[in-house]
């Protein structure tokens, strides 16, 4: 299999590193508009090749995806940038997986079915952490109950800082663009089983079996909108972050900013870059007794007909950096496509069992544990103490998500 990487940054670094060059992954060429970058990136994976790729030029990013059986794309911020390259790669005809984190974009690629399925090629979009993970650990959360009503996926924000910090001159992250983006003006979310708009960092309350009730704050995520598709009956679904005070008081401050000032989102990023420098959160504080896991999805519905309550979470991470937890699901996922694809366009939900990849993923992990340790499940049905024993027993400091 031949794979083109669009994007040399922090992430696409970890997911080409992640995927490696074998018998299965015959060539490697990572393209960036900064040769520099692409030319580092390729010089830490043998074998692979550098190419200077503008990815708005249309035509050269079409020639470029000729010669691939797989595109990878973690170009963004995707408001910008995932529409078009979906658009390449159908003409191009040519498989293709991202990391895609809006709801807007997200929406638009997967209006793109019917010409991806004409042209015989399978899409992937939104295959990271949030979304990517999140996704698959709703699934598992899902399937342990008979019926489902609601879904929360959720994540904290403290462990989104980027691996490095920015450098002056440098512009700020697609990454914390994409974020002021989905703070500001109002989100999709599904309320009474239908797509509705609601303002950004709104209170909801998350009942954790095992860690009780938690308050945390609806975020600009695709996992509503994508969860609803493959699970028609839910009646809620939001996604959320975990933070603390000073977190979110800085997020909303930001937030009143764009909403009810000319603040611009490159400008908001640039001062919540700022505020990043100063509020660089301790590891060992993202997993306190009894707080919520970094990376988790709670799901409601009935088992035995009782409502009831099941949430999982990732027990494994493949490093401590938002590109690895990032990049690593994005490599695992084009490890898997060969096994997987169908033609169209796809989210992680509709396209891969939450068994498989989590098996696939173990590997790639810290310690390379088995497959049945990379997630751990509490129910409202298992006794307190039960619950607690699953956490604690699993759940080890995770992600840095994005």
């Amino acid at each position: 299999m031949r794979v083109l990487a669009l994007g040399a940054g922090e992430v696409g670094g970890a997911a080409i590193r992640a995927l490696g060059i074998d018998d299965e992954i015959t060539h490697i060429e990572i393209a960036d508009r900064d040769l520099a970058a692409a030319t580092a990136v390729a010089e830490s994976i043998p074998g692979a090749h550098p190419r200077a790729l503008d990815v708005s030029d249309h035509e050269a990013l079409v020639a470029a995806m000729a010669d691939a059986d797989l595109v990878l794309n973690t170009v963004g911020p995707f408001f910008r940038f995932g529409p078009p390259v979906v658009r390449a790669a159908i003409e191009a005809r040519c498989d293709y997986i991202d990391i895609c984190d809006d709801p807007d974009p997200t929406l638009e690629m997967l209006d793109l079915d019917a010409e991806a399925r004409d042209a015989g090629i399978c899409v992937l979009i939104g295959m990271g952490a949030s979304p990517g993970l999140a996704n698959l650990l709703a699934m598992a959360a899902a399937d342990r109950l008979d019926t489902v009503e609601t879904i929360i996926t959720g994540w904290n924000i403290d462990a989104a800082h980027p691996e490095e910090a920015r450098k002056k001159g440098q512009p700020v992250s697609a990454a914390l663009v994409h974020g002021m983006q989905q703070i500001s003006g109002s989100i999709p979310v599904i309320r009474d089983g239908e797509r509705t708009q609601r303002s950004p960092l709104e209170s909801i309350r998350v009942d954790y079996p095992g860690l009780g009730v938690h308050t945390c704050h609806s975020f600009g995520h695709p996992e509503p909108l994508t969860l609803h598709r493959a699970l028609p009956q839910l009646r809620d679904s939001s996604n959320v972050v975990v933070g603390d005070r000073i977190m979110m008081g800085a997020l909303k401050t930001v937030q009143w900013g764009i909403d009810h000032t000319p603040l611009g989102l490159d400008a908001a990023a640039r001062i919540s870059d700022l505020f990043n420098r100063v509020h660089v959160p301790v590891p060992a504080d993202l997993m306190r007794p009894g707080g919520l896991p970094p990376l988790f999805a709670v799901a409601t519905g009935t088992h035995n007909g009782e409502a009831a309550t099941a949430a999982t979470a990732l027990a494994q991470t493949p490093g401590f950096s938002m590109a690895e937890t990032t990049g690593v699901p994005m490599a695992t996922a084009a490890r898997l496509m060969p096994s997987v694809r169908r033609p169209g366009v796809h989210t992680p939900e509709t396209l891969i069992p939450a068994d498989k990849f989590f098996t696939a993923m173990a590997p790639h992990c810290i310690g390379a544990p088995s497959p049945s340790a990379m997630t751990v499940t509490t129910c409202s049905w298992e006794s307190e103490e039960q619950s607690r024993e699953h956490l604690s027993g699993q759940l080890m400091t995770s992600l840095l998500v994005g």
